[in-house]
């Protein structure tokens, strides 16, 4: 019955978008870990060495009320000012409340936390992060200038539109919007090992949504050889595949095929719908 019902999602085409889309975003996320994590070290570092006052220990045990930092001792008012002298948009809402002041000293993902969304506060360790949260320090912070803000700003957008989706469905226009801005996006990093490897990871989820585009007028052999790095979903137990749409008739070779289990296919689901839920909950 499980089975059943997860062949059932998997033939509706606009969830199945859905799925790909946020399956890319996790990928992503494993990629921006590393990066993120070597330039926020990078970028605690040089406010260390430019600033003498940051390296003394917070006075008073400082903490945020709310969203805001008052009467922070001199360290921590100072760790503040640098922060904002960094952000892109420091008139926008920062939110202190992610963050444990007297840390700023020692753990550069405390920094970090002050540029990202609500709801960072008992994250630890950069591996914990989600996309959105990464996404947003890439955006806020000036460190990460290699990085074209605006392509920044429309994953995010397209973040926001995938996990608000009530029903769990995007369209084939929508995605390929998606996928072009994902792909632009991450084109910056080429120079970036573990980015390289992302970009390999969603050319197998997205390309059978370009098996499904050129399906029409691609000639068969330009098919079979974009077959043979299909991500096909394939069910075992009710020995049915998904081919992404392609036409009646069309014969596939399954051990061409790069199949994924359908319990890890449930993974992908579970993990998205943790993350829906845990935005829910913030």
């Amino acid at each position: 019955m499980v089975r059943a019902e997860l062949l059932a999602r998997l033939n509706d085409r606009e969830y199945t978008n859905w799925l790909k889309a946020g399956r890319c975003l996790l990928i992503l996320k494993d990629g921006l870990h590393p990066f993120t994590d070597r330039h926020m070290r990078a970028f605690h570092g040089d406010l260390l060495n430019q600033n003498a006052l940051l390296r003394n220990q917070c006075q008073f045990s400082c903490k945020p009320r709310g969203n805001k930092l008052f009467s922070a001792c001199r360290v921590c008012s100072e760790w503040q000012r640098v922060i904002l002298r960094h952000h892109r948009q420091p008139d926008a809402t920062v939110n202190w409340d992610n963050c444990f002041p007297p840390c700023w000293r020692t753990d550069h993902w405390e920094v970090a936390k002050a540029f990202m969304p609500r709801g960072q506060a008992k994250v630890k360790g950069a591996d914990k992060f989600d996309a959105p949260a990464l996404l947003n320090l890439i955006n806020y912070c000036a460190y990460f200038s290699s990085v074209d803000p605006k392509l920044v700003r429309e994953v995010i957008r397209y973040r926001n539109e995938l996990m608000h989706s009530s029903e769990y469905r995007v369209t084939d226009e929508w995605m390929r919007h998606y996928w072009t801005t994902l792909k632009h996006f991450v084109r910056q990093f080429s120079h970036v090992p573990e980015m390289a490897t992302v970009g390999k990871e969603i050319d197998e989820v997205s390309v059978t949504l370009l098996c499904v585009l050129c399906c029409v007028t691609a000639p068969l052999h330009f098919l079979a050889q974009m077959l043979a790095i299909d991500l096909s979903i394939y069910v075992s137990d009710l020995d049915q595949m998904d081919s992404g749409g392609l036409k009646d008739g069309l014969e596939t070779d399954q051990a061409s095929h790069k199949e994924t289990g359908a319990d890890e296919v449930s993974q992908w689901e579970a993990a998205l719908l943790q993350e829906i839920l845990q935005e829910l909950l913030e």
